[in-house]
């Protein structure tokens, strides 16, 4: 089964891709101009059932990773506490919210095949020259 217009919005987001447009790409950007992101697109269009299925499960999980670091409650993973039993606020509980967010992210792309975009960066030091 295809996906659907929002689960490929979701999957450009989650990999670090920018906005597809309806159809009309900006005159130096989107799929024209950069290989990355036609690898992305054709991937998005010829994934077999089996990895759909993987796909629709990753989109399930950053969905509720991405609702616990941006979401009102922000509970789901365990991580706002440091040390058990008189109970210490972990310090670093945003910043490992989003570390598992982003790692999560990049395993995404690992399954697909493709480098992570613009916006998710390549997770080092980027020097443009």
């Amino acid at each position: 089964m295809a996906f659907t217009d929002a689960e490929k919005t979701d999957v450009r987001r989650f990999c670090g891709y920018g906005a597809f447009g309806g159809g009309q790409p900006l005159p130096a950007s989107g799929y024209r101009f950069s290989t990355q992101y036609g690898v992305l697109e054709y991937k998005l269009q010829t994934l077999s059932a089996a990895e759909e299925a993987v796909s629709r499960t990753y989109l399930t999980n950053l969905t509720a990773l991405e609702s616990d670091i941006f979401g009102a409650n922000g509970v789901r993973q365990n991580l706002d506490t440091d040390a058990a039993a008189v109970w210490t606020h972990n310090k670093n509980e945003f910043r490992d919210r989003k570390k598992l967010y982003d790692s999560t992210r990049r395993e995404f792309c690992a399954f697909l095949g493709i480098s992570p975009g613009p916006g998710l960066g390549c997770g080092g030091m980027q020097v443009v020259v």
